[in-house]
């Protein structure tokens, strides 16, 4: 099993970095599974525009994001609040990434985490990013984690410094990673989402973004 692990912030020494290469940690000593790390400055892309996709195609860098999540089963975004919501540059990427067809997020698992020096650990901002995928198709993850007071929250070695916060974070990846397995290995589920219960006609009306 392979998860992305993306730090969706583009300063290299953030809060929500730090949070990250301590999940990558996890889902690779405690879960052994195997870890793309990326930081979401390694995908350059201009803001989304409809002219620029007509005349330049999908950029490069949402190109190479794609590639990289289509390669895993699973994807762990930690991701900062800006202003009570996602950071607009992740929700740039998530818009350019989509236009690719077979676009990646369809029946992707995701666990959403989250850090800040608030009180509220950033939870507003992943409440918010929980549309964009969800819409797409993705699974995301019930139980989100966000790190308040996140300056003071990691010790030297990259470990959280509250062990009950530590053991709960490294739970929720163990358990993430245990139903990705199953999804993956035991499919014995129709993999059908509909907009409204009854909704299945194959009418082209109710094509979803998810297509």
């Amino acid at each position: 099993m392979r998860v992305l692990v993306l730090g969706a912030s583009l300063r290299a020494d953030s809060l929500n970095a730090r949070l990250a290469s301590l999940v990558a940690r996890l889902v690779r000593d405690e879960a052994g599974a195997d870890v793309d790390h990326a930081h979401l400055n390694e995908f350059a892309m201009p803001l989304y525009n409809g002219d620029t996709e007509d005349a330049e195609g999908v950029p490069p860098g949402a190109l190479a994001l794609r590639e990289r999540l289509s390669a895993c089963q699973a994807l762990v975004i930690s991701a900062p609040e800006y202003n009570a919501s996602m950071p607009g540059v992740l929700k740039n990427a998530i818009d350019w990434v989509s236009r690719v067809r077979p676009q990646p997020f369809k029946d992707k698992h995701a666990l959403l985490v989250s850090a800040s020096p608030s009180m509220v650990g950033g939870n507003r901002g992943l409440w918010a990013l929980r549309v964009p995928l969800e819409h797409l198709g993705t699974r995301v993850y019930p139980d989100m984690f966000s790190l308040a007071k996140a300056h003071e929250g990691f010790t030297s070695d990259g470990d959280l410094a509250d062990s009950g916060l530590h053991a709960r974070l490294a739970e929720s990846v163990t358990s993430f990673l245990r139903l990705v397995e199953a999804d993956t290995r035991y499919v014995c589920l129709r993999r059908r989402w509909y907009e409204f219960l009854g909704d299945c006609t194959d009418a082209p009306v109710t094509q979803r973004a998810q297509d």
